[in-house]
């Protein structure tokens, strides 16, 4: 952490250059994709009221494949370093072997798809942090408003809706000052939140008569939910878009000072320390709480304060320390959310496929424009006050250009399965990613039009699978617009 420290050095940007900044290091990166790992805040009280034991292998085999996903990406971060923007700006290069024009559209695609996958991550938590915030301080509501009404989303308050903005523009602040300042608010938020947040698996330790194993229940689904092939798929499709989510680091990795280094430490740590989360929470939450109506709420406040009274009875200090982290891991999340896929459009912009302007820079080194547009379209999204229905649009971007790198590390392997490489994973890993990737596009597929029905409980919610699916289009109309703006400034 010591070469965080000190101020900005402006001289790592060329003026005029539109190159981003190359000042930080592992240490930065990891912070900040901390944020992927937090996702769990939002999954863990969902998952295990619904499916009780099951929930627990479910999260063992989809966070290994995000652990896989992290360990393929520190390959290609490390054998192409000055690309950032993380796993879809790989694509661009992976998918060479297959046809330019292939790997451009796939590129672009996953780039577009990574940035409706992530940047709707901003106003989710800004949303759950404004209720917290709300709750904590006991705040008066104001007006009620639903400007999207019955069709899409909830109601919100005016106060939730101005607390929501308010968090999205102090976390703007630190992302357009470049990657040193986001990593170094980064590292106190990761720190205030994450350290929490590991403490709260352990402490029932403390009083173990509050731990029960056998409230597993044989790791089988609760009373009540019949096991079926459509339940299980489209339940890893709604897991795919927290517990791969670990993969953030990597949009960062173009910015370190040493990349062939940082990356191994970098995605390794993060790799390794999301699936302890993702698997040891929702294990400790059953051992406590149990499953199914045993949970007085699924959200990730009312949640931990029942653990926590469970434990040690109900008291003041357990409410304002589980309310407090878990607000600061939302701001966290919120940060990485405004400049992780913005990175993704600042490099598909600068390899000629997304209009120019998202390839502009400020003198910090960030870029500004498209991190505004990631702005913009968080507090527009911010009016929508739900989460779940934002999940399963959201995930028809992401959870394609998680599987599309997946395969693209196979096909870069193939095609370069002897030069020396900074970083190189074993030789089996390949074939799996291969196999997880098509198995992802199954998901995507088939999960996607099936989530409504599991993730909201009404099947008349799957327009929200083809809204995805339009949304994720958009990318043809924004490359049309590079190539006529390419097509002008050539004439």
């Amino acid at each position: 952490m010591s070469d965080q420290a000190g101020a900005f050095d402006a001289s790592l940007v060329v003026p005029g250059s539109n190159e981003l900044a190359k000042d930080t290091n592992w240490w930065g990166a990891f912070v900040i994709g901390l944020s992927g790992t937090i996702l769990i805040l939002g999954l863990v009280g969902f998952a295990v009221q619904a499916l009780g034991g099951f929930s627990i292998p479910l999260f063992v085999v989809t966070t290994a494949m995000g652990v896989l996903l992290c360990f393929c990406l520190a390959e290609l971060a490390a054998a192409m370093p000055t690309r950032t923007g993380g796993l879809p700006s790989y694509a661009f290069e992976t998918f060479k072997p297959w046809g330019e024009s292939v790997s451009r559209h796939i590129g672009g695609l996953s780039t577009w798809g990574y940035w409706l996958g992530w940047f709707t991550v901003a106003p989710i938590n800004a949303i759950l942090a404004a209720l917290y915030i709300s709750n904590l301080f006991d705040l008066p509501q104001g007006k009620v408003f639903d400007p999207f009404g019955a069709t899409f989303g909830l109601p919100l308050t005016s106060t939730d809706f101005i607390i929501g903005v308010a968090v999205l523009l102090i976390m703007f602040v630190p992302c357009y000052l470049g990657i040193r300042m986001g990593a170094k608010f980064a590292s106190v938020l990761g720190i205030a939140s994450m350290v929490p947040l590991v403490l709260l698996i352990f402490i029932p330790f403390l009083k173990p008569s509050s731990i029960d194993f056998g409230r597993l229940d044989g790791f089988g689904l609760p009373e009540g939910v019949t096991s079926s092939f459509t339940l299980v798929i489209a339940w890893v499709f709604i897991y795919t878009w927290s517990v791969l989510a670990m993969e953030a680091a990597a949009c960062y990795i173009g910015e370190c000072r040493d990349p062939a280094r940082d990356a191994k430490i970098a995605m390794t740590a993060e790799g390794l320390f999301g699936f302890f989360i993702y698997v040891a929470m929702p294990l400790m939450v059953i051992a406590v709480l149990g499953t199914g109506a045993a949970i007085a709420g699924i959200d990730a406040k009312t949640l931990f304060d029942q653990y926590t009274s469970t434990i040690f009875g109900a008291n003041d200090f357990w409410k304002w320390f589980v309310g407090l982290a878990i607000v600061i891991a939302l701001m966290l999340s919120v940060l990485n959310a405004v400049m992780g896929c913005a990175r993704g459009l600042y490099q598909n912009s600068r390899d000629g496929m997304l209009p120019r302007w998202f390839g502009k820079t400020n003198k910090h080194g960030a870029p500004h424009n498209a991190m505004l547009f990631n702005l913009v379209a968080s507090i527009i999204l911010l009016l929508s006050g739900t989460p779940l229905e934002i999940y399963i649009f959201s995930n028809m971007g992401y959870l394609f250009a998680c599987a599309m790198a997946m395969i693209g590390y196979w096909v870069y392997r193939n095609s370069n399965p002897d030069p020396a490489r900074p970083v190189k994973m074993p030789a089996w890993m390949a074939p799996l990613s291969l196999v997880i990737g098509v198995f992802l596009m199954f998901c995507w597929i088939f999960g996607g039009f099936y989530s409504a029905d599991y993730i909201l409980g009404d099947p008349s919610k799957r327009y929200l699978f083809w809204l995805g699916l339009g949304l994720l289009g958009l990318y043809f109309p924004l490359y049309a617009w590079r190539k006529a703006d390419d097509k002008r400034l050539a004439s």
